[in-house]
């Protein structure tokens, strides 16, 4: 099998020497997302509600252009700047991924790029 690399515009581009995505086989492993508005290369406007919302659009379209959706992911990464953000972005989680409930690990993290509240990566699979 081969090492297949992802890139989506509707996503924001690398801001550093990785992928947003790469694949092996039909399994799929995501980039941390963070809330950067693919048109503008700028952090959206807001706190952790928003700034949620943007990184899982993030993923949806970098899962799209490899060939899958949320509801074929398998695992989580949440790394948040504040864990009391926690409930706001677990509501905004829960809402995107439905009734699909992938494996999580939720970390707080100081140092996030660019100073967000918010980075997520996923593991997924094609189809």
């Amino acid at each position: 099998m081969e090492i297949g690399f992802v890139s989506s515009d509707a996503a924001p581009k690398a801001i550093g020497p990785y992928s947003q995505a790469v694949t092996y086989g039909d399994l799929i492993y995501t980039a941390g997302q963070i809330a950067l508005d693919p048109a503008h290369m700028e952090i959206v406007a807001g706190g952790i509600t928003e700034q949620t919302g943007r990184v899982l659009d993030n993923l949806e379209a970098v899962l799209r252009a490899a060939g899958s959706s949320f509801g074929r992911v398998l695992k989580t990464t949440v790394f948040l700047r504040d864990m009391n953000d926690f409930a706001a972005m677990n509501e905004v989680y829960a809402r995107r991924f439905g009734t699909h409930r992938p494996a999580r690990s939720t970390v707080a993290a100081a140092g996030l790029p660019r100073n967000v509240l918010v980075e997520i990566e996923v593991v997924a699979v094609k189809g």
